[in-house]
């Protein structure tokens, strides 16, 4: 694959406080509030964003993890053992504002798999979605209430977002899938 730096470690930040203080302002204030990471990058993006809220607001947010993977509408290609991360929702959901927290948002189908798995804990007030980075091609009727940037793409490339609690460092690529036999 070739590719291109399209957010550095800075933009990251900076998209993350920036979509802190989106969050607040749509929710005004931080009561009833809560974060809910989508494994695996979502998680750590959620607990940034807590931290910038209680930066600015002196009260952090919980944020939670969820694994949608047994929600997953491709499931059967996964293989007969796919990896679970694991969900840890320390709080109630029940007539609380969710913030979904995603690294993208591609067709929309795993947002709607953590929404099926949500239901499971309760029902929310409100389900509110926030991605780093909006690639397009929707196959779902699904926004991104809160986006840290929206790229253009098309549908051979690939975005990879880093997170330093996962991959070592911050940074968004968008990088070009090489498909056989095209010469290159």
């Amino acid at each position: 694959m070739s590719g291109r730096r399209i957010m550095t470690s800075e933009d990251v930040r900076r998209a993350v406080v920036r979509i802190s203080h989106e969050i607040v302002e749509k929710h005004a204030g931080t009561a009833d509030l809560v974060l809910v990471g989508i494994q695996r990058r979502g998680v750590p993006i959620a607990r940034r964003i807590s931290d910038a809220i209680a930066d600015f607001e002196g009260e952090r947010p919980p944020v939670g993890a969820l694994d949608i993977t047994f929600h997953r509408d491709d499931l059967a290609r996964l293989g007969q053992s796919p990896i679970v991360k694991g969900t840890d929702l320390p709080f109630e959901i029940e007539a609380r504002t969710v913030v979904l927290v995603d690294d993208v948002l591609y067709t929309g189908r795993t947002v709607r798999a953590a929404m099926d798995a949500l239901r499971e804990f309760g029902r929310p007030r409100a389900v509110r979605l926030a991605v780093l980075v909006d690639r397009g091609h929707r196959e779902l009727p699904i926004r991104a209430a809160h986006v840290g940037k929206n790229v253009p793409t098309s549908r051979d490339e690939v975005v990879r977002v880093r997170v330093r609690e996962v991959d070592g460092e911050d940074a968004v690529d968008l990088e070009q899938v090489e498909t056989v036999g095209s010469g290159r």
